[in-house]
């Protein structure tokens, strides 16, 4: 009698934990007060898995058809494993994402009015031109997230990663492409492609 009493306070004590663990699990809302000053829509919902590891998902939507006089269309949603070194939702952490991304953009190294020549003898302006298409990206995150208040935290992160990129290079007003290309380029490039201050509300 006493084995079964005590073998059922077990079950309900160790029942009654695992819920408790499971209704700790946090879950935060955010927005990236760095982009939208500029009109950019970047916003996530970051999950608590574990007592150190987190899942963060992200979308950016930068609807510019001209922005500072470049094409500033840009699209992307991204999925990132975190882990904090203290506890999650709390101080350092590094992570692991992965992206993907539609554009129509201006490339930074085409701010300029060089022109150039291609194979068949048409000559480009730099400035004039634009890139469209899409982006598959890898990288790494760090960054660092303090609470303000029982609801309320701040992070702070920057992504730096692989861009594989596939796209088609047109010039402005007649639509001409300006690439040799039959269907995409391709390129690959390592770059930072994600960052910012995210303000973050915990639903639970």
């Amino acid at each position: 009698m006493k084995h079964t009493l005590l073998t059922g306070f077990l079950v309900l004590f160790s029942t009654g934990t695992l819920m408790a663990q499971e209704q700790e699990k946090s879950l935060y809302i955010k927005g990236n007060a760095a982009f939208a000053p500029l009109g950019i829509l970047n916003v996530a919902v970051e999950k608590q898995l574990t007592q150190k590891i987190t899942l963060q998902g992200d979308v950016l939507i930068s609807p510019w058809k001209s922005f500072a006089g470049h094409e500033l269309q840009y699209y992307s949603v991204s999925v990132e494993g975190r882990y904090y070194f203290n506890e999650a939702f709390k101080h350092w952490y590094i992570g692991a994402n992965i992206a993907g991304a539609a554009f129509t953009t201006q490339k930074w190294n085409y701010w300029n009015d060089r022109t150039f020549v291609t194979d068949s003898g048409e000559v480009f302006t730099n400035s004039n031109i634009y890139q469209k298409g899409y982006s598959i990206i890898f990288g790494v995150t760090g960054g660092y997230q303090f609470k303000v208040s029982d609801r309320w935290n701040i992070d702070l992160y920057a992504s730096i990663g692989s861009s594989q990129d596939f796209y088609k290079g047109y010039e402005r007003g007649t639509g001409q492409r300006y690439d040799s290309a039959q269907k995409f380029n391709k390129s690959g490039e390592i770059m930072p492609y994600r960052g910012g201050v995210m303000i973050s509300y915990k639903l639970k």
